[in-house]
């Protein structure tokens, strides 16, 4: 971070006389204001002011760099003036301080210390020192702290920072956007800093975009770095040199990915279309490409799954209380009033789960006209439509008729009883459900793209309508006639795999392993695609509400759990297998492994694969047995040790949990070796 580029004219003043250190402040506040620096200067300066309490930061021999972090700066920037007759800033050596830098720093990040410590290194040499006092105009002030950071920090000033602030930009993203998200934006700006090339990474998590790159960094960085497993606004990188990667690149492979940018060998990325597609089609397998779409759709769908799961959790929890858990019978979860409400509103975004992870994987193949196309189709998932769906009002219609002819004596009751049944049969479809979404989502995407592209041969006089007119007629009817007619084939496919979970369940032997697998599947990467493949069919079981799919999303969270628990055991128990720096950061893994966050053992698995990937899958495979065999079963599709008041056999899962997490600790144990003190 260089001084000169924090610094505008704007906040610049020279031969400034002050009476006292308040209105020193008072006036290098106005300058940051006055330059736009600031989103208010009165919250600010509250910050400044409390900086102050806590001791003067005068530093002496006539220098004063008051600082503060406060929410209230746009971006980290500078102020300074010279006072030639001196301000007495209550420095430690009695002496009045006659140039003072104001340093203004966002929240996030430590950059006001960064400033702190170049601007005192700097001040030191006292004819640098003077040269700023004796600078006859702005462009001279700026021009002797340029002139000297290019012979200070040479290495820096040949890979000098451009006009926006950055020489290189970065964008990740993950399907959760919970761990991996921020991981790998922190190891990209860690490895710029070390190599004294200014990052600046955007993260696409779970609350939304955040530190979001301007236009102007954009405009003038040498390149960008995508580490994303979902899609990411890509129109705007159009024209720059763009390196796609997957997110564990960005946490594992950092300095390679900077380097690769600087080579000047990463293509120049040219936008096509409406499509904003996280990495470029010719570089990606058929594979990594579904995987990704997928991930789109699943991001987009968790908080419908984590939240409406978490209110159903409740509404069981409040009727459990209530003393109606052995007699609620079917309607357990809504007996009490309150749990009623619960269960209403968790189940209202519990139904939207396959229409919003339909819309999204095709929105994510297809653009924008790929959403209409898969939210219709999901929801056609869900309910079951199809060719022979007459309809409730249809169906209503057909008992009044029956009625009357039993009643004229034309037909028998008992042939208007199998008449009424036959009818019935053709609207009880059995809705595809979950993988009728998964099958809505991929072919209607893939559907609007080819549509997208056909019609991309028509006059350019249709271009206004086409968005609005010919792309949603087309893509609704083609995804209707679709969904009704392998809805019936997805319904009965759904149905197979309810019974056939239904009959595992109460055959001993074949749960057991099918859980064990599951939770294993949880540390094989933990959050990568064998853990969200087992997760997502976890979450996807759910929607049966059958005991055997909450057995199975018990034991994949309890598999997701033992990892981060078991690496804070070992370093707590066996200090001698790890170093003094992952003994310091393995605290925070207890408290990861308990909110159900697995990603907290990637840094551990990162550095020991050999012997940290194995122990995890062994205890998380073993945990997840063991809450198959202890019969506990959970409603709720995360939240870690905070549902488990929803959990079934609450108390077997933290048994099961211990153990597992014990086996873990112990297996590292025998794998890691003891390091020499």
């Amino acid at each position: 971070m260089r001084i000169v580029d924090l610094l505008k004219s704007d906040c610049i003043e020279l031969g400034v006389k002050l009476n006292s250190k308040s209105e020193a402040i008072d006036k290098l506040v106005a300058l940051h204001d006055k330059a736009g620096n600031l989103l208010d200067a009165k919250a600010y300066k509250e910050g400044i002011l409390a900086r102050e309490k806590s001791g003067t930061t005068a530093i002496g021999e006539g220098i004063a760099i008051p600082h503060a972090k406060s929410d209230a700066v746009k971006a980290p920037a500078l102020a300074a003036v010279t006072v030639p007759s001196g301000v007495d800033y209550e420095a430690m050596d009695g002496k009045p301080s006659d140039l003072i830098f104001m340093i203004a720093a966002p929240n996030d990040g430590d950059v006001h210390l960064e400033v702190l410590a170049r601007l005192m290194t700097m001040l030191m040499d006292k004819d640098f020192k003077n040269q700023l006092l004796n600078a006859k105009d702005k462009k001279s002030f700026i021009n002797a702290i340029d002139s000297f950071e290019k012979v200070k920090y040479p290495d820096e000033a040949a890979k000098a920072v451009n006009k926006g602030g950055y020489r290189i930009l970065a964008v990740t993203a993950c399907p959760t956007g919970i761990a991996h998200t921020y991981m790998a934006a922190e190891a990209l700006e860690k490895a710029g800093k070390e190599m004294n090339l200014p990052l600046k990474a955007e993260t696409n998590g779970s609350g939304g975009a955040k530190n979001v790159l301007t236009a102007e960094e954009i405009a003038n960085c040498d390149g960008i770095i995508v580490a994303a497993d979902k899609n990411v606004e890509m129109a705007r990188f159009d024209g720059k040199p763009v390196l796609s990667v997957k997110v564990a690149d960005g946490i594992h492979k950092p300095k390679e990915l900077i380097e690769k940018i600087e080579s000047g060998s990463v293509p120049v990325y040219h936008h096509h279309g409406g499509k904003a597609e996280s990495t470029s089609d010719s570089g990606e397998g058929a594979g990594r490409k579904v995987y990704k779409h997928l991930m789109n759709g699943v991001s987009h769908m968790l908080p419908f799954v984590v939240a409406g799961g978490i209110f159903i959790a409740i509404a069981f929890l409040i009727d459990t209380i209530a003393g109606h858990g052995a007699t609620g019978g079917g309607a357990f979860g809504t007996i009490e009033p309150a749990a009623a409400w619960f269960k209403t509103i968790g189940g209202l975004a519990f139904n939207l789960m396959v229409p919003i992870l339909a819309g999204f994987i095709a929105m994510s193949i297809a653009d924008r006209p790929g959403l209409l196309v898969g939210l219709v189709g999901g929801f056609m998932a869900t309910s079951g439509s199809t060719f022979f769906n007459v309809g409730t009002k249809g169906y209503n219609d057909i008992l009044l008729g029956l009625i009357d002819k039993v009643a004229s004596g034309e037909m028998d009751i008992t042939s208007a009883i199998a008449q009424a049944t036959t009818e019935a049969a053709k609207i009880a479809v059995t809705p595809s459900g979950f993988l009728g979404g998964l099958l809505a989502g991929f072919v209607g995407g893939y559907m609007m793209y080819f549509i997208i592209k056909i019609c991309d041969k028509l006059p350019n006089s249709l271009e206004g309508i086409k968005p609005v007119l010919i792309y949603p007629l087309l893509g609704l009817g083609g995804i209707a006639v679709i969904m009704n007619a392998v809805n019936p084939v997805m319904g009965w496919i759904n149905t197979g795999m309810s019974d056939a979970l239904t009959a595992m369940s109460q055959v001993d032997g074949l749960m057991v392993p099918l859980c064990a697998l599951l939770a294993g599947m949880m540390a094989i990467d933990m959050g990568g695609p064998f853990n969200k493949a087992a997760y997502v069919f976890a979450t996807g079981m759910l929607a049966l509400q059958t005991d055997a799919a909450y057995e199975i999303m018990a034991a994949v969270m309890i598999g997701g759990m033992v990892p981060p628990i078991a690496i804070a055991l070992s370093n707590t128990f066996f200090k001698n297998r790890w170093t003094a720096e992952e003994r310091k950061n393995s605290t925070v893994n207890y408290i990861m492994g308990l909110s159900f966050i697995t990603e907290g053992a990637i840094p551990y698995a990162a550095g020991h694969p050999l012997q940290v990937i194995p122990s995890c899958i062994v205890g998380s495979a073993s945990a997840g047995a063991l809450s198959a065999l202890l019969g506990c079963s959970l409603r709720a599709p995360h939240g870690g040790v905070f549902v488990f008041a929803v959990v079934g056999n609450w108390y077997w899962y933290i048994l099961a949990l211990a153990v597992g997490a014990v086996i873990g600790m112990l297996m590292l144990a025998l794998l890691m070796k003891k390091r020499a003190k």
